[in-house]
């Protein structure tokens, strides 16, 4: 069994062309119609409800989904305790062999009533991967979405546009099915350690990796717990990769009403007092310039922009708040 590190880890931003985008949807397009003729209906609230389908690949799509509402009991999940997330079943995810797949693909259940994201599961290999930029995600508002802000939080805005399966993995964009509200330190201590952990294995062994993704609601919130996140490397039966947690979707200092997604300083952290909602700068769409090895962010025109090596630069188009949930923070000089 794999121990891991919840270190953050930097991610880069890759620009490439139109051909590599065309190849790279085309092999998405050729796993995903063999893996899969329907996707899932499934909500994992504090009850499960499983999808249904006409086709062999949905079915199994959907016994996937019904093997976590058989065995993953989230009221044995222990309160928040300072960690962001914690080892369920032993570490050990709840794949059956049948559901383990050495053919890439990925599928995203749909929302369930309340508008609210279901489970994600993908077969993770290169084919899926993105071989371009991410785009602007700004226009979905998932579940429980406020955009707010504290100066304690890394980055300042406590609410992220999480995907369930990282866009590292399989290069989902603005899909409403992939994203969900959840709080800077869910994106980044919670979920992007394991999500590097898949990445770098599958580019280093070409191999797959057996992702599975699922929020938790209770009863009618519209703001998940957490998520169970599962992963198995496929072609190595788990020596590689092999993990089963439950991250939190919690934020030191931050008292959240997870009925509506609201939040307010819990007095825990004294540098900040209130919170501010905003609705103008932070939803704009602007092009950034990313110097990719500081990680800062900058408008086109600021100085600082000179002294970026080629190797270094890049260019970002999206929302201040977005080039922020990436990894990169807005420099000071320009203050973008």
């Amino acid at each position: 069994m794999q121990r891991v590190e919840g270190e953050k880890a930097e991610r880069k931003v890759f620009c490439k062309s139109k051909a590599m985008r065309k190849n790279r949807e085309i092999l998405k397009w050729k796993n995903n119609m063999r893996a899969l003729a329907m996707v899932i209906c499934l909500a994992l609230t504090m009850q499960f409800a499983s999808g249904c389908g006409t086709t062999e690949s949905a079915q199994s799509t959907q016994e996937n989904a019904t093997t976590i509402a058989e065995t993953f009991d989230f009221a044995a999940v222990p309160a928040y305790d300072g960690k962001a997330y914690v080892a369920v079943n032993d570490n050990v995810p709840f794949f059956t062999e049948e559901e383990l797949s050495s053919a890439s693909y990925e599928t995203y259940g749909e929302l369930d009533p309340l508008g609210r994201c279901t489970v994600c599961v993908a077969s993770v290999g290169q084919d899926l991967m993105p071989a371009e930029e991410r785009g602007n995600i700004g226009a979905v508002k998932p579940t429980g979405w406020h955009t707010v802000k504290y100066d304690f939080v890394d980055g300042k805005y406590l609410y992220n546009r999480c995907h369930l399966i990282g866009y590292q993995l399989t290069g989902e964009n603005a899909n409403e099915k992939n994203l969900i509200t959840g709080t800077r330190y869910l994106n980044i201590e919670g979920m992007l350690p394991f999500e590097n952990m898949v990445a770098d294995y599958v580019k280093e062994t070409d191999q797959h990796v057996m992702y599975r993704v699922t929020p938790v609601f209770e009863g009618d919130n519209l703001l998940a717990a957490g998520v169970l996140m599962e992963g198995k490397s496929v072609e190595d039966n788990g020596e590689g990769v092999l993990f089963c947690v439950f991250a939190y979707n919690v934020q030191p200092g931050v008292s959240i009403d997870y009925a509506t997604g609201e939040s307010s300083a819990d007095g825990t952290i004294v540098n900040d007092t209130s919170a501010q909602e905003e609705t103008s700068q932070s939803e704009e769409t602007q092009t950034y310039v990313l110097n990719t090895n500081t990680h800062k962010f900058h408008k086109p025109g600021c100085y600082s922009v000179e002294k970026i090596k080629p190797e270094n630069y890049a260019e970002f188009t999206g929302t201040r708040e977005e080039a922020i949930a990436y990894g990169y923070d807005p420099c000071k000089n320009c203050n973008p």
